[in-house]
């Protein structure tokens, strides 16, 4: 196994050729007609065909982000991984639903379900970021689960009702803005605590943040109506232990070291418990680590090859 020190080294290569425009592997952005229990919807995804034969790693975005923000990540995966990042509905380039209803966790690992189906693969590993890692969780605590690695990206079976009231806070709101520049300001303010991206991390993630309003402004991608859920109850602490202590694949769970959502006590609790999951905190991020830095990336990747943190 590769030693932390030279895996660095490699990932800030691909990073820093990442940033100089080189392509690692090709994308292709492809699209599954999904099921919900209120019909049929397009859910786009982005593809990294990666090596002929080379595990299927699945990255889950969180709860108003999409797939493209794994595009980093997934060109440095594509060396020895197939690499697949769903928008899931209502968000990114997937179609938003009719019933609000259906934007429901439930309904979530079933469209993952079906993904996985599509990619026809007996297994895959999983990346997931907040509600991606949820997903996640639920998924690999089904019976005969497909998910054989899983990647907590800040979330954890105890949410806190201190980082739940701050998403609350913003998340439904449907800003418009004249222009990119001050979408992006605006993702820089309230996704501050992803860490200090650089200016062109910023403008990538700005960029497939935004769709264009029918009087031409620019609006977030994301149905606000993702937040009907967060309306009907006060943010209070959610206990999911029960999912936790069902998963029993090898695991890994990301911590922003100032994160609100992922307390750093639970965080411990989940390496004792369950399946004993490895811990890595990332010092100067909150919720949640963008998953664009070399150690970070390093983290995710020596963790699917097979390594242990």
């Amino acid at each position: 196994m590769e030693s932390i020190s030279l895996l660095l080294g490699k990932v800030s290569e691909m990073v820093r050729a990442n940033s100089e425009g080189a392509s690692f592997m090709s994308m292709s952005v492809r699209s599954l007609l999904a099921g919900t229990p209120h019909g049929f919807y397009r859910m786009s995804y982005a593809e990294w065909a990666g090596p002929a034969g080379g595990p299927t790693v699945l990255c889950v975005h969180g709860l108003t982000r999409n797939g493209r923000d794994f595009d980093v990540l997934a060109q440095a995966l594509s060396r020895d991984f197939r690499v697949v990042c769903p928008d899931i509905l209502g968000r990114g380039k997937s179609d938003w639903v009719e019933h609000s209803g259906d934007y429901d966790y439930a309904v979530y690992v079933a469209l993952m379900e079906q993904l996985i189906a599509r990619l026809d693969v007996p297994e895959v590993l999983w990346v997931g970021t907040s509600m991606g890692g949820l997903i996640g969780m639920f998924t690999a605590a089904l019976a005969n689960s497909p998910i054989k690695r899983l990647v907590m990206n800040d979330i954890g079976p105890l949410l806190s009702k201190a980082g739940l009231a701050r998403i609350a806070a913003y998340v439904g709101k449907d800003p418009s803005f004249p222009d990119l520049a001050a979408l992006e300001a605006y993702q820089r303010e309230v996704a501050a605590s992803f860490g200090n991206l650089t200016d062109s991390q910023w403008r990538h993630l700005a960029t497939h943040a935004a769709r264009t309003k029918p009087d031409g402004s620019l609006g977030l991608a994301y149905d606000p109506r993702i937040a009907d859920s967060f309306k009907k109850t006060e943010p209070q602490d959610v206990d999911l232990w029960p999912y936790w202590d069902r998963v029993r694949c090898p695991t890994l769970v990301l911590r922003g070291a100032n994160s609100d959502l992922l307390r750093q006590p639970d965080a411990l609790a989940m390496t004792q418990r369950g399946p004993r999951a490895s811990l890595v905190e990332f010092p100067g991020v909150g919720h949640a680590p963008a998953l664009m830095a070399p150690e970070q990336i390093a983290a995710v990747r020596r963790f699917l090859l097979g390594g242990a943190e």
